[in-house]
């Protein structure tokens, strides 16, 4: 039972340092706040194995925060920021990637393989009905 407590606590402990963070930053108006909030939950930690920077606790991700707090209050565009991210850490930051040719097989490549796997199917499925006289 103390071991179910401790791992609560640690739940806890974590998801409220993700929120104090956030809760000492003010804003110049509700639109900034929902744009930071946007913000931060769409761009990836450079540091952190899949999660964003809202829920992220480390030095990197706080002080990105910070950073996006600043350009969003200097009055920089949601995505003259995502330029800045990208260009400073690379696309890896981005939970989704730009449609390019390298990231091709990442977008459509479970299409790709379906429905190959599709025609598979189907072939097989041919194969059978002619090896046992083409009836239903």
């Amino acid at each position: 039972m103390r071991f179910f407590r401790g791992v609560l606590l640690s739940f806890v402990m974590c998801f409220s340092w993700s929120a104090l963070a956030q809760e000492q930053m003010t804003f110049s108006s509700a639109l900034h706040k929902t744009r930071y909030q946007s913000l931060v939950a769409e761009l990836r930690c450079p540091k952190c194995q899949n999660q964003n920077l809202a829920d992220s606790s480390s030095a990197i991700a706080i002080d990105l925060r910070e950073q996006v707090h600043q350009m969003i209050e200097q009055g920089k565009t949601d995505q003259e920021i995502i330029d800045y991210m990208v260009a400073r850490y690379g696309s890896f930051v981005l939970y989704r990637p730009l449609h390019s040719s390298a990231t091709f097989l990442l977008w459509y490549g479970p299409f790709i393989l379906l429905g190959l796997g599709f025609l598979a199917f189907v072939g097989v499925v041919m194969t059978n009905r002619k090896r046992r006289g083409g009836g239903l």
